[in-house]
């Protein structure tokens, strides 16, 4: 495989001083190993070109990929090298064509569901401005961990308004999906909001979604409004990129649309002086 030029630089770009070398090289190593980089025969690189490529010493890579065998990604072979283990080698991407309530029953058909907690509360100040609650107002607060073969992929924390979370309690979200309560009552879906960006672990997430503390995570915040454009549901999603992905599909003429996707930035101009 061609090595990509943003990956394999002349100078290795140094890594942070936070964690340990081996750990940081672990990271990078076991992202690549769930993105499928090592190709059909699922090689390393030889320890030499680790070395290289990363600056660090041949003791910090062994015991990166010490750390990689423990955990079942790799499997060391006498005079050979490491590959990744063949039940580890990523499996093929389907082709995203589903409408919301298609990928909302699929995730709900195809994930296990624990439910956390079922409350009324009043909801942080910055989810009752997307639900435009009124100030003291309470709303149906769910949240959930789905796994997939006994796995956690995804926690999901849902807000409802009051007067559209009656139905919505433990036994109710034990047996059917949010989304599917709220269609019963005869609620409809229209415009959705959706936003991506990444996050770190906290303890809490961590222990549910079985990751260490302090890992990147997806996250995916997402406003549903009915068809008159009143809000109707603010959820988000916490994911691991080691277990899960997220898959767009939308037409072409909707390439310079928000449809797509906007890139925003958070940085605030300096000033001239």
């Amino acid at each position: 495989m061609t090595p990509s030029p943003l990956e394999h630089n002349a100078t290795p770009a140094p890594f942070s001083k936070g964690t340990s070398l081996h750990r940081q090289l672990f990271l990078v190593l076991r992202e690549e190993i769930s993105r499928g980089v090592f190709g059909d025969t699922g090689a390393l690189p030889k320890e030499e070109a680790l070395c290289e490529r990363f600056g660090v010493s041949r003791i910090t890579v062994r015991r990166a990929l010490a750390d990689l065998a423990a955990l079942g990604l790799v499997e060391r072979r006498h005079g050979r090298g490491t590959f990744v283990r063949q039940d580890r080698v990523p499996m093929a991407r389907p082709n995203p064509s589903l409408g919301l309530i298609d990928s909302l029953r699929q995730t709900a058909s195809g994930t296990d569901v624990q439910v956390l907690l079922v409350e009324r509360a009043e909801a942080p100040a910055d989810v009752a401005a997307m639900l435009q609650l009124a100030a003291g107002e309470k709303a149906v607060h769910a949240l959930r961990l789905r796994s997939v073969s006994g796995m956690p992929v995804m926690l999901s924390d849902a807000w409802v308004p009051a007067q559209l979370g009656k139905q919505v309690t433990m036994a109710s979200l034990r047996k059917h999906a949010l989304y599917e309560i709220l269609l019963a009552q005869g609620v409809k879906f229209g415009r959705v909001i959706q936003e991506i960006s990444a996050d770190i672990s906290d303890p809490a997430r961590s222990r549910l979604l079985q990751t260490e503390v302090g890992v990147p995570l997806l996250k995916v915040v997402r406003v549903i409004h009915d068809p008159k454009g009143r809000p109707i549901q603010f959820i988000t999603v916490s994911m691991t990129p080691e277990r899960s992905r997220i898959l767009m599909d939308f037409a072409g003429d909707a390439v310079n649309t928000l449809s797509a996707g906007y890139f925003m930035h958070d940085i605030r101009p300096s000033r001239q002086p």
